[in-house]
């Protein structure tokens, strides 16, 4: 795509604006920017996970008793946290790995996303980067994940609901429809394997006649979010991580011997500690500067009848997202239910993670998106809402690395929706950087890179606002 249609269509893209209009430029703005976490301490609280999967999220391990030292402890219980305490054990069966969760595990945006399995990273989604060859790698990287989820679920006999039956990018208007074929036609001479479909295509396999054109991905697909939590549990208990759950952290202390507090009191001592808390980094102090959580919203219906989903059509189960700047994303579950998220994001003040109060509207807004997609479900109510915090970086783009004044400090963050696959593949490449097998991943460009910076408040909330305003008036119109 070229760069007009690119920076239309980009996934989110309005946290690059934010970073141009919240920006501290005068020596008084600069200084409060960098006093602003002290003037404005993080609230450390944390979000009910409310959706669908949660029901299908495994039962919860006991919370810590007792003080303990341990060789690698990681905080956070999602994708990546539970990932890479099963990679980290599985590489050295020696090390002692704990896993410490502030609530239960999949509590995050890992148990209540859309359940999308997205290839490639957000930056690089079905538009290119500066070298196509890189793309590819990234690209190959990520489908290789995709069979390794598969086969860890072969080999526990642990459903997922995996199913990979590609995905489709739809394009809103005819211009990017024009444009998305053109940059199919770049992808497959560079070796990608996607298609374009038009909108006869599209209407034969999904029922809808809205978009006059898609780029489909046959590597893609989906997953249940809460079972696949449960998969990673699962296979981090076999290898012998140890896991405690309802158990916050809420002070770090650097040294060659890191010491972690918990909210009841208990210390942990450990030699060196994964962030895998995305989203919530912040309130511990970290990466304050390197993501910033925006609220997303998802409905689902009840399970619809045979003659509902032939009515509507739908009888491909592939999952699809449009190409707005707050793109509307939809799948189709097993027990046929549909399910329907994004649209407009919400900020909430200094990383706020309580949801918004007008939350409804955002509900309202996802029905009457699947009644203009789906004229047949017009009338459909939803049986589960429910939103939570992502975490978004300024240029889209992921970072997995190694910090801190001992280099004992390891982090993966800035997944910007594309974490339902590429939390696993950064599991893997954190439990190499922990074991010192950093040249193997020289390569990848996200490597011991932090995303673009983010201003701190007032700033960061005058430039989201500002940020959406622009794009919610600038995005495509619908034909």
């Amino acid at each position: 795509m070229n760069d007009k249609i690119k920076n239309r269509t980009s996934r989110r893209n309005f946290l690059k604006t934010a970073a141009v209009t919240g920006a501290a430029t005068s020596a008084a703005a600069a200084a409060l920017n960098t006093i602003s976490p002290t003037l404005l301490p993080e609230k450390t609280v944390f979000d009910a996970n409310q959706s669908h999967w949660c029901s299908a999220l495994p039962s919860a391990s006991p919370a810590l008793q007792k003080d303990l030292e341990t060789d690698v402890a990681v905080i956070g219980g999602g994708f990546t946290g539970l990932s890479t305490a099963y990679y980290l054990k599985q590489n050295s069966k020696k090390d002692r790995v704990v896993l410490l969760e502030a609530v239960r595990c999949g509590n995050g945006a890992s148990g209540r996303n859309g359940a999308m399995l997205l290839t490639s990273t957000e930056d690089r989604y079905m538009e290119w980067g500066s070298d196509p060859t890189l793309d590819k790698r990234i690209y190959d990287l990520t489908v290789d994940n995709t069979h390794r989820l598969t086969q860890l679920s072969a080999e526990l006999n642990f459903d997922a609901e995996i199913e990979l039956n590609g995905a489709l990018q739809m394009c809103n208007t005819p211009e990017i429809a024009e444009q998305c074929r053109e940059y199919c036609e770049k992808a497959q001479r560079a070796g990608f394997p996607c298609e374009f479909w038009d909108r006869q295509k599209i209407a034969a396999s999904l029922g809808t006649s809205v978009y006059p054109g898609a780029l489909f991905d046959p590597n893609c697909g989906q997953v249940h979010p809460g079972k696949l939590v449960g998969l990673f549990k699962a296979a981090a208990q076999s290898t012998g991580v140890d896991i405690y759950e309802a158990t916050p952290v809420i002070h770090v202390e650097e040294a060659a011997v890191i010491s972690l507090t918990t909210a009841s009191g208990k210390l942990i001592r450990a030699r060196k500690l994964i962030l895998a808390t995305n989203a919530y980094s912040s309130k511990l102090g970290y990466l304050r500067q390197a993501a910033t959580p925006v609220f997303d919203y998802v409905g689902m219906t009840a399970p619809l009848t045979v003659a509902k989903l032939s009515q509507i059509g739908w009888m491909k189960r592939i999952p699809f997202n449009d190409s707005r700047t707050e793109v509307f994303y939809l799948g189709l579950t097993k027990d046929n239910r549909i399910h329907i998220g994004g649209g407009p994001v919400d900020y909430v003040f200094n990383n706020g993670l309580q949801e918004p109060a007008g939350a409804s509207s955002r509900f309202a807004g996802l029905r009457a998106e699947l009644g203009r997609i789906f004229p047949a479900l017009a009338n459909e109510p939803f049986d589960t809402t429910w939103s939570g915090a992502v975490d978004m970086s300024l240029d889209q783009s992921p970072s997995v690395g190694q910090m801190g004044k001992y280099g004992n400090i390891f982090y993966a963050i800035g997944f910007s929706g594309h974490g339902l696959n590429l939390t696993s593949v950064f599991g893997r490449i954190l439990a190499d950087l922990v074991h010192g097998r950093a040249k193997e991943w020289a390569w990848l460009p996200y490597l011991n890179r932090l995303p673009l910076y983010t201003p701190n408040e007032p700033f960061r909330w005058v430039g989201v606002q500002a940020a959406l305003f622009y794009y919610r008036n600038t995005d495509p119109k619908l034909p």
